[in-house]
């Protein structure tokens, strides 16, 4: 519930109609002048998220970004920079995620916002936006801010088996050996133009030649591919083929070149949709785990999405840092809550989504008598009118894949 605390006036003003005893100008002072320690709430909803998450053989930390489109050049850190959420370069924030995980269950732990260049650079604006000097008005790119997440979780003893992230952060070699520097495994996806070695380039007398892994890939024959399943999804496991090989990284000036893992991955269904994927995972991690590992990092978007739709992510018009960062911890706080809901339920309730549990909290704000069986008759319909709505996507997927063969 607490991810409902969104800036936007329009929003308070709802919530005042919706819930009795609201104030829309309390809820305002809550978010931007009262004194509590968003730092503080962000850290408990971490360990809270850990004590459910944490500490399993799948659970992993993501990490990963998400942009918010704004109009205007007043919010803090708003600039023209490429935002996912559109597709494209626009007038957007962009803040960098960590999101640890455990098979489909998901939720944020921490979340630094990126300041572009020209923020950094402008004082006056800093200073008007609330930045505190002392952390923030110094260029750190998202590559750092990452890292930071990572030093942060493990100050906090946040318990997870690797560190999961795209391309964007696995094209960076400087990001991953730092990732190994922290002895955290990662399992880390790049681009088809990544160049990797098939011997040690340091050795004596070597002749470093290099090869880019689409390169490589298409010079293997049909029989080393592997056939594994990875992941749950609504119409089964999720089969993928995979190949693999130990290679080394090097930057040319390195007095050592990194001997780490590649796998290159290519879905079934799906032979175009490939990825390509480095990682330090040691020998007693197999190549069936490793593809599975590499699959996890898909949840990362359902935790955006569930966040977006059900707790206000991206519903806010604060303008300066210190709201903003509130304005996150409180959806983080939400979320934690919305997955505690679940993995209580989860045995009643094994199909429990995150609108469920909104669309039951919206009818006890709102004073609506409804009985539990009721209220577990309309899950099972939205169930069944989502399953269906699937189904018939899936099928028509499958007859234009047909005639597109034939």
């Amino acid at each position: 519930m607490s991810g409902l605390l969104v800036a936007d006036k329009g929003n308070m003003l709802r919530m005042e109609e919706e819930i009795s005893g609201a104030d829309e100008q309390v809820l305002q002072h809550f978010l931007s002048n009262s004194t509590w320690d968003e730092k503080a709430v962000l850290k408990q909803v971490a360990k809270d998220v850990d004590r459910h998450l944490g500490g399993r053989p799948d659970s992993c930390l993501i990490l990963d970004e998400s942009g918010f489109p704004k109009k205007g050049d007043k919010s803090v850190g708003v600039a023209r920079q490429y935002c996912g959420q559109v597709g494209k370069v626009d007038n957007c924030q962009v803040a960098v995620f960590g999101v640890l995980s455990c098979g489909e269950k998901a939720s944020p732990v921490d979340v630094r916002l990126y300041l572009p260049k020209e923020w950094v650079e402008d004082r006056k604006r800093c200073k008007k936006a609330g930045i505190p000097a002392a952390e923030c008005r110094a260029e750190r790119t998202k590559h750092t801010l990452a890292l930071e997440i990572v030093v942060t979780a493990l100050e906090r003893g946040l318990r997870y088996q690797w560190v999961g992230c795209d391309a964007f952060y696995g094209k960076n070699a400087a990001f991953l050996r730092a990732l190994q520097v922290l002895e955290q495994t990662f399992v880390a996806d790049v681009h088809k133009n990544q160049i990797v070695f098939l011997e040690d380039p340091c050795r004596p007398a070597a002749e470093p030649k290099g090869i880019r892994v689409d390169e490589w890939m298409q010079g293997r024959p049909a029989k080393p591919w592997k056939r594994v399943e990875v992941r749950g999804t609504t119409k089964g496991l999720l089969a993928v083929e995979v190949l693999h090989q130990a290679v080394w990284v090097w930057d040319g000036h390195e007095k050592e070149a990194q001997k780490w893992r590649l796998l290159v991955r290519r879905e079934v269904a799906c032979p175009t949709k490939i990825a390509y994927v480095l990682s330090n995972a040691g020998p007693d991690v197999t190549v069936r785990r490793l593809a599975f590992m590499q699959a996890q990092r898909y949840w990362v978007e359902r935790v955006f999405e569930d966040a977006k739709t059900e707790a206000g992510l991206g519903e806010y018009q604060v303008r300066g840092w210190r709201p903003w960062q509130r304005h996150m911890a409180l959806v983080a706080m939400a979320m934690a809550f919305l997955l505690q809901e679940r993995l209580d339920n989860a045995f009643d309730l094994p199909l429990l989504s995150c609108r469920d549990v909104t669309s039951v909290l919206k009818q006890v704000l709102r004073g609506h008598q409804m009985t539990p069986e009721e209220i577990v008759r309309q899950m099972e319909r939205r169930h069944r009118c989502r399953q269906q709505a699937i189904d018939s996507a899936y099928a028509r997927q499958r007859r234009a894949e047909a005639c597109g063969a034939s």
